[in-house]
């Protein structure tokens, strides 16, 4: 006590500055680690396990990236191909390596999006992942990739993909699985939702910053290297859900 007393004062404030930080890293880590312990994140919103509007019909399940089933892994391999290959371009085949690797991580979170056929949907919703998909494979119509993951030393709901099938868009169901998507990050306690986004991919960048609100994010490339001339196919966008946010500085 009496060390701490005679400690010089430029000492004593990096130690507290040197504590906060520890806390604050370990307030951040517990998030992450509380929101990725969760196997059904859908469990809290039992108001968004049906979509049914504009002559369309879906239910929504869960899933994890180690316990896709081998119908799933084709499913999502098909889709991201058939929606993703023209905006990447030349760079699609090494992007699709990625992309397959990322599907099945362990910290892969998933919210699947079934046709309501001639199937009940909450009965659906409750099976264990392996048996719906082996069964109902032909009824997915798209899906959402999201993870808790740290950006800026900030925890963050980031959404690796959105895929729909060309059917079921422009009836509202994206905008339905974002909402749902930022509503699990808030109850979650995350800073904010981030997703990455394709340049040339002009309507997803309408979708994402026009209807539903995202900006440019303060650590896209375009953001952090203004002035490099450094050209990326890419922005990083986010919707951040504290007043001042890393994410959302001044555009």
């Amino acid at each position: 006590m009496e060390a701490e007393e005679n400690e010089p004062t430029s000492q004593r404030t990096k130690r507290v500055r040197r504590q906060e930080i520890l806390e604050k890293k370990k307030a951040a880590d517990d998030i992450i680690r509380a929101a990725s312990s969760q196997k059904d994140h859908l469990s809290s919103f039992p108001q968004y396990r049906h979509y049914r509007t504009n002559g369309l019909s879906v239910y929504l399940g869960s899933g994890l990236g180690d316990k896709l089933s081998f119908h799933l892994k084709q499913y999502i391999q098909k889709l991201l191909k058939v929606n993703m290959e023209g905006p990447y371009g030349s760079e699609w085949p090494t992007e699709e390596k990625v992309k397959r690797k990322e599907m099945v991580a362990p910290e892969a979170r998933y919210i699947f999006v079934y046709e309501d056929t001639n199937v009940d949907g909450s009965q659906i919703s409750s099976m264990p992942e392996n048996e719906k998909s082996s069964s109902h494979t032909d009824a997915i119509v798209g899906f959402v990739h999201y993870r808790f993951i740290m950006e800026e030393e900030v925890p963050v709901l980031y959404v690796y993909e959105l895929q729909l099938e060309s059917r079921v868009q422009g009836k509202g169901l994206g905008k339905f699985l974002m909402d749902l998507v930022e509503r699990i990050a808030i109850k979650n306690r995350v800073g904010a939702v981030m997703l990455t986004v394709q340049k040339k991919n002009l309507l997803a960048m309408n979708f994402y910053m026009a209807k539903l609100g995202y900006i440019v994010s303060a650590i896209s490339p375009s953001r952090v290297y203004p002035l490099t001339g450094l050209e990326t196919s890419y922005e990083i966008l986010c919707k951040a859900f504290e007043a001042k946010s890393a994410f959302e500085e001044s555009q």
